[in-house]
């Protein structure tokens, strides 16, 4: 059974515009599936020609609100304009593996941050929160396990255990990291207001479908993450 993730109502001061879709998976009784092979490679030469027509003013909109909670995302962008820069300097991205590899697609040619979780590895709901600075972040750094607490006010993905992804979601921890297209997995898509709907609706429906054919007879339950 999957609980629907919270969001602090701090977030819509920072960000009145937000919106975040959440899709769950189940993926304990799938068959292996596949994902296209060009899906990646494809979504970078769809950025590389200029797509999508929306991206520079969604992402804009990310820059902006990073710097209402006190970020600089010239130096920590959001991952969706972390990865656009990386196609649009060196032309790809590096597969990952078929999981990450799908949601960075989906981020990419949507121009939208989708994060991957390993739901198993939660302690109690995810909730988008403001960071008081001593929670705890499990992360590496030149290769060592280390504790990068945020900052006071720094908006962050948390459980009960401490903190999921730094600077809303610049940089995943390692805790509840991704690896493998098995068990309960859940996502999440952000967007701000400068996304149009439609776009929205696609970008979910690709990374539903593209989820139910890596894992084929998966359980899949997407739905908007209420504002309370």
């Amino acid at each position: 059974m999957f609980e629907t993730p919270v969001i602090d109502e701090r977030i819509w001061a920072i960000a009145p515009g937000f919106q975040a879709i959440s899709i769950h998976v189940d993926a304990t009784s799938a068959r292996q599936g596949t994902i296209d092979t060009n899906l990646l490679p494809d979504a970078c030469e769809f950025v590389a020609a200029g797509g999508p027509t929306w991206a520079e003013v969604h992402l804009a909109s990310w820059s902006d609100a990073y710097l209402r909670f006190g970020a600089k995302p010239n130096r920590t962008p959001c991952s969706a304009q972390a990865l656009r820069k990386r196609v649009l300097k060196d032309g790809r991205i590096s597969a990952i593996n078929p999981i990450v590899d799908l949601y960075n697609a989906v981020s990419l040619r949507y121009a939208i941050p989708v994060g991957g979780e390993n739901y198993d590895a939660y302690v109690g709901l995810p909730c988008l929160t403001v960071a008081e600075g001593d929670e705890i972040f499990e992360t590496v750094m030149n290769g060592e396990a280390v504790n990068d607490p945020p900052t006071p006010g720094e908006v962050i993905w948390r459980d009960n255990a401490g903190v999921t992804c730094r600077r809303w979601n610049w940089r995943q921890g390692t805790r509840t990291r991704l690896d493998t297209a098995t068990g309960r997995m859940w996502f999440v898509l952000e967007a701000l207001e400068t996304m149009p709907a439609d776009a929205l609706a696609e970008a979910t429906n690709a990374m539903s479908e593209g989820l139910e054919q890596l894992m084929p007879g998966c359980r899949v339950l997407t739905r908007r993450i209420p504002k309370v």
